[in-house]
C-alpha cells in the first residue's frame, strides 16, 4: 500500500503541484460562482424558466464533465513529448479528433434534453419553456471538448496559467452577458434561457478560442499548424484508451449519486433539501482535490517514462497531502462558520439545523473522495485508468443497491455514512493498483503490461 506520508525530499514536488494546481483550482472557483449568478439570475427570472433550466442542466452537467473525464487522458501522452514538436504535434491533432468525437456524442444526449424530458414525466409547461436552450447547450458542449483537449495540453506542458487566463475570460463574458440578457437592467429586455444560452455558448467559444491560441504561441509547437487534418485512427484509438475508462468513471458517479438524492427524497422533503445541499457542498469543497489531482499527471507522466517508481510515488504522496490540507481547512472553515454559510442556502430553521448536524460527514466524504481522485490521477498519470472504473463501478454499485434500505433504516446519516465508505473503499482499490501499476522491473519494462 502506498505511504502518504511527507517528508523533506518532497518539499520541491510540493512546491511544483501547488504552482500547477492554484490557476486551476481559481479557475473552477470562478466556474462555480459563474453558475451561481446564472441560477440567481433565471431564479429571479421566472420559477418555470428555473425549473426549465435545472433539467437542461441535469443532462448538461454530467455530459460536459463526462467529455472533461475523456480528454483528461490526452495529458500523458503530451509529457514524453513536451520537448519534440514532431511527435507532440500528433498528439495534439488526434486529441482535437477525439474532443470532437466524444462532444458530438454528448451535444447531442444534451441536444435530446425535450425528449428525454418528456420520457421522464417533466412537466409539459417547464418543457415549453426550453425553446433553442438546448442546442445552444449543445453547440457549448461541442466547445467545451476542443477547449478541454487544449487544456489538457497546456496542463501538460506546464502551461496552467495560460488555463485560468482562457477560463477567467469565459467566465467574466458569461457573467456579463448574463446580466444583460439574462437579467435586463435598466430598459433592456430579458430573454430568459436563450440569453442564458448564448450567454454559455460564448463563454465556452471564448475559452476554446484562447486555450488553442495559447497552445499555438507555445515555443514548442510555435508556427506550426493545429489543423487536425485527417483522423489518425489508431493514434485516436490509444488515446481513447486511457480516456474513455475516465469518462464512464465520471458517469458511474453521476448516476449513483443520482440514486442518492432519490433515497434522500424518499425519506422526506427536509432530507432532500439537507442532501442537495451537502452535495452542493461536497462539489465545491472537492474541486481542490481535482486541481491537484490535474497538476499530478504530468509529473506522474514524466516519471513513469523514465520508470522511476520512487519518484512516481513520491508524486503522489505530495499530491494527496496537499489535497487533504486544502480540503481539510476549506472544509472545517464552513463547520466553524456555519451559522454564517447555512442560512445562505435555506430561510428553514429545522432544515438549517439538519445541515449543520450534517456537516461533519460531508467533511468525511470530501476528505475520502479526495483521497480517492489524487490517487485515481495518479493511475491517469500511469495510463492506467481501467482499475480506476472498476473500482468506482463496484463500490458505487454496491452503494446504488443499499442506499434505499440505508437510508430507509438510518436516515440521512448513515446514507452519507455510506458514502463516505464507498469513497474509502474506492481510494483502497485505487491505491493498491497504483502500487502494482508503479512497480517497474529491472530490465526496464512495466511490471504489469494490462489493466
Amino acid at each position: 500500500m502506498i505511504s502518504i506520508r511527507p517528508g523533506p525530499a518532497g518539499r520541491g514536488t510540493w512546491y511544483g503541484i501547488a504552482a500547477a494546481a492554484l490557476p486551476l483550482y481559481l479557475t473552477m472557483i470562478a466556474a462555480s460562482a459563474g453558475a451561481l449568478v446564472d441560477t440567481a439570475l433565471l431564479g429571479n427570472h421566472a420559477t418555470a424558466t428555473l425549473a426549465a433550466f435545472a433539467v437542461a442542466m441535469a443532462v448538461f452537467s454530467p455530459a460536459t464533465a463526462t467529455v472533461a473525464g475523456a480528454l483528461r487522458g490526452v495529458m500523458p501522452f503530451v509529457t514524453p513529448s513536451k520537448e519534440d514538436p514532431d511527435l507532440l504535434l500528433p498528439v495534439v491533432r488526434s486529441g482535437t479528433w477525439l474532443a470532437i468525437t466524444v462532444g458530438a456524442v454528448a451535444a447531442a444526449a444534451v441536444a435530446s434534453v425535450p425528449l428525454l424530458g418528456r420520457a421522464a414525466g417533466v412537466a409539459h409547461t417547464t418543457l415549453a419553456q426550453l425553446g433553442i436552450f438546448p442546442l445552444l447547450l449543445a453547440g457549448s458542449v461541442l466547445a467545451i471538448a476542443v477547449s478541454s483537449s487544449a487544456t489538457s495540453v497546456l496542463v501538460a506542458l506546464g502551461h496552467s496559467t495560460s488555463v485560468m487566463r482562457a477560463g477567467l475570460l469565459g467566465t467574466a463574458a458569461s457573467t456579463t452577458l448574463s446580466v444583460l440578457l439574462v437579467g435586463g437592467p435598466g430598459p433592456l429586455p430579458s430573454y430568459g434561457l436563450t440569453g442564458a444560452g448564448i450567454a454559455m455558448l460564448a463563454s465556452s467559444v471564448i475559452s476554446a478560442f484562447v486555450n488553442q491560441l495559447a497552445i499555438r504561441r507555445s515555443s514548442v509547437l510555435i508556427g506550426r499548424s493545429l489543423c487536425p487534418g485527417w483522423p489518425h485512427v489508431k493514434q485516436i484509438w490509444t488515446l481513447a484508451t486511457v480516456g474513455v475508462p475516465l469518462a464512464g468513471t465520471v458517469l458511474v458517479k453521476f448516476a449513483v449519486l443520482g440514486v442518492l438524492t432519490f433515497a434522500a427524497a424518499r425519506i422526506g422533503t427536509d432530507s432532500a433539501a439537507v442532501h442537495s445541499v451537502g452535495i452542493c457542498l461536497v462539489n465545491l469543497l472537492f474541486t481542490a482535490a481535482v486541481a491537484v489531482g490535474q497538476a499530478t499527471i504530468p509529473l506522474i507522466s514524466d516519471h513513469a517514462t523514465k520508470l522511476d517508481s520512487e519518484r512516481v510515488r513520491r508524486g503522489v504522496r505530495a499530491g494527496t497531502w496537499l489535497a487533504l490540507v486544502v480540503v481539510v481547512f476549506t472544509a472545517a472553515t464552513v463547520i466553524v462558520l456555519s451559522s454564517r454559510v447555512v442560512p445562505l442556502f435555506t430561510r428553514d430553521v429545522d432544515v438549517r439545523l439538519q445541515i449543520t448536524d450534517l456537516l461533519p460527514l460531508v467533511l468525511a466524504v470530501v476528505v475520502t473522495d479526495a483521497l480517492q481522485a489524487v490517487v485515481g490521477f495518479g493511475l491517469i498519470g500511469l495510463k492506467r485508468t481501467v482499475p480506476s472504473f472498476v473500482s468506482t463501478f463496484v463500490c458505487y454499485a454496491v452503494l446504488a443497491a443499499v442506499a434505499a434500505p440505508v437510508a430507509a433504516a438510518g436516515g440521512l446519516a448513515a446514507l452519507w455514512a455510506a458514502l463516505a465508505l464507498a469513497n474509502l473503499l474506492q481510494a483502497v482499490s485505487k491505491a493498491y493498483s497504483f502500487y502494482r501499476h508503479s512497480t517497474f522491473t529491472e530490465n526496464r519494462e512495466p511490471a504489469l503490461a494490462t489493466t
